[in-house]
């Protein structure tokens, strides 16, 4: 039975679809079954799978609003499988709103697609919105990627605040799955100085794998592969497959 888990930070440019790409690859190469649900319109990961999204018949938007089941728009490929996104789900914040339930709709979703999984990803926009809501009441945990630098916590601080809304009126299992230092530079003070205070805030919850910086993680999208099929002998890939097994060792499964 999967765990759903959505790949949160309303911060930009933290490494959140990088980290939902290249996780679900490296999970996928540990042996687990993995589904990557795109909740971004602007479909990154879908493409970062190598999906083109133009040619996807059915995309997350026709899960939420036009009642198409998940099953029929999982698209399979050699790295995990994926609903892909598109530009039209931009306009399902609005379509959403006179929507009975609106903030259950993914939820409702996925659900039947729990047994066919040991982990469901959701990528999320980078705002907290209708979206957002969304991915956070389908989810059982949360994954928080944070850029190694001062802005970074204060996002932290909102994005916090944000979950404990969110288990106090409309999702009350979700919890924190993990937290994922990105764009990490051990050479640097202020990294480790970043680092030690975001495992002071969440004790027991930071993977002890950082992500650093990494010129091949940011080549591999523009060929339309995770890291570990671009160049699986990078030190981004190989910090992604150590975070997987983490996670494997961590539910047992290792």
């Amino acid at each position: 039975m999967a765990q759903i888990i959505a790949i949160v930070n309303q911060k930009g440019g933290v490494g959140k679809t990088t980290t939902a790409v290249n996780l679900t690859a490296a999970l996928a190469a540990t042996g687990a079954r993995v589904l990557l649900c795109d909740f971004d319109p602007q479909a990154n990961a879908t493409s970062g799978l190598g999906v083109d999204k133009r040619k996807a018949p059915y995309a997350s938007y026709d899960l939420i609003l036009d009642g198409v089941s998940a099953e029929k728009a999982v698209i399979h490929t050699d790295y995990g499988d994926v609903i892909p996104s598109g530009a039209e789900l931009a306009g399902a914040t609005v379509e959403l709103i006179g929507v009975d339930k609106r903030e259950y709709q993914l939820k409702n979703a996925l659900e039947p697609l729990r047994a066919a999984y040991d982990y469901i990803f959701i990528d999320c926009p980078p705002s907290l919105e209708l979206l957002t809501l969304n991915a956070l009441c389908a989810a059982d945990s949360v994954l928080i990627p944070v850029q190694c630098e001062y802005y970074a916590l204060e996002g932290l601080s909102d994005l916090m605040g944000t979950l404990r809304a969110i288990k106090r009126r409309l999702n009350p299992k979700i919890s924190v799955f993990g937290v994922l230092l990105t764009m990490y530079d051990g050479r640097t003070n202020f990294s480790n100085q970043v680092a030690q205070e975001v495992r002071r805030h969440f004790p027991g919850k930071v993977y002890a794998n950082a992500i650093p910086r990494n010129v091949r993680l940011a080549e591999a999208p523009s060929h339309g592969l995770p890291v570990i099929a671009y160049d699986r002998s990078s030190r981004g890939a190989a910090a992604y497959l150590a975070v997987a097994e983490e996670i494997r060792r961590k539910d047992g499964s290792l």
